[in-house]
């Protein structure tokens, strides 16, 4: 205690900062946030072999942790429960793979054909193809620019399958592997996340977080599921109806496409159109099928997943967008199927640490 004829030492007030020191200070942080992201981005890119497959795993995990919660409330312990699902979700697959071998060897096969065909509709439109081409060579003459060449070295496909087939093996391996220990052990690693937090409301958010994760990756995948497998099935009776060959094929790799919003449709209308000049004779025949499943897919899209989602949640059309952009350019089409559950999962986090932000609005 200070003595009763002190004095306290006078308070030292600093003088408030100009707008230039405040518009530094902020620039200053948003450099660092900059430089964070952009080390994460090539953290990921650099890690893709071993994070992707794991990714893949936390996210079909998560899709299918509510199965093994309700066997774990009949009494199973984690790790039976965990078995039973990891091997139900591989013994589908496989079934899903075994179905479709056969059909699919089928048009691989037929690929050369297709691709003459192709050559074959495109050399119909032969006319409008050299008034471009006299465009081009009058354009070229006017501003003396002669073009260039590229040159491209092509590789053996053998050495190529020698070189990629142990590190596809391994990545199916680690996937797996990452699927069946994260849906044994979810309880126990949310658990231990949580004892490292300091403080009971950094808990409590903390453990918040993992609920929204787990409820809306969960409520949509399970939902887009679903959805996806109706759509193939009306796919495939369209496409039956249609006179398509190998309809089953295609409406199941409609309902997998769909998995990937916006590139999954575009990649099914191409392959579509192609088994349509494989199918008909004329242009307009070979744009049947792929009109077929616009129209089923634009039912989908405007009505049934609106009416299912909706009452869940609703995605931001643009943040959908650049999320499947940058997930894509980052890990191919294991980051398509990841985008979405990536970006719930960042809702899910922002929204505890910032409430009132709204990624994803919850339709009233």
């Amino acid at each position: 205690m200070l003595p009763l004829n002190s004095k306290k030492p006078p308070v030292v007030r600093l003088p408030p900062k100009s707008g230039v020191e405040v518009g530094l200070s902020r620039a200053a942080q948003v450099s660092l946030i900059f430089l964070g992201l952009l080390g994460l981005t090539f953290a990921l890119h650099a890690g893709k072999y071993i994070l992707a497959p794991v990714s893949l795993a936390i996210v079909v995990g998560l899709m299918l942790g509510p199965l093994a919660g309700r066997l774990e409330r009949l009494g199973m312990s984690s790790w039976l429960s965990s078995a039973l699902v990891f091997l139900l979700f591989i013994f589908a697959v496989l079934a899903l793979a075994v179905a479709l071998s056969g059909p699919l060897a089928f048009w691989i096969g037929q690929a050369p054909e297709i691709w003459e065909e192709l050559q074959f509709q495109l050399y119909q439109l032969r006319q409008p193809m050299a008034a471009i081409t006299g465009l081009r060579d009058e354009l070229r003459s006017i501003t003396g620019n002669t073009g260039f060449t590229v040159a491209v070295e092509e590789g053996s496909p053998v050495e190529d399958m020698a070189y990629l087939a142990p590190a596809i093996l391994g990545q199916v391996l680690l996937f797996m592997a990452s699927l069946y220990f994260y849906v044994a052990t979810r309880h126990q690693t949310r658990a231990a996340v949580l004892s490292l937090c300091i403080g009971r409301r950094l808990r409590w958010r903390v453990a918040h977080v993992f609920r929204d994760v787990e409820w809306l990756v969960s409520r949509y995948l399970l939902s887009i599921a679903l959805i996806n497998a109706g759509l193939g099935v009306v796919v495939s009776l369209a496409l039956w109806a249609a006179g398509v060959p190998s309809p089953a094929l295609w409406g199941a790799l409609a309902g997998l496409l769909n998995f990937i919003m916006y590139v999954g449709p575009a990649i099914m209308v191409a392959i579509l159109f192609a088994i349509g000049l494989a199918t008909f004779d004329t242009l307009g025949g070979a744009l049947i099928p792929p009109l077929v499943y616009l129209s089923v897919n634009l039912i989908e899209g405007q009505a049934i997943t609106p009416a299912v989602l909706g009452r869940t949640l609703t995605l931001n059309p643009f943040l959908v967008l650049v999320a499947l952009a940058f997930w894509i350019w980052l890990w191919g089409p294991v980051g398509g199927f990841i985008a979405i559950p990536a970006l719930l999962i960042v809702f899910a986090i922002v929204r505890n640490i910032l409430p009132g932000a709204d990624l994803v609005t919850p339709v009233r």
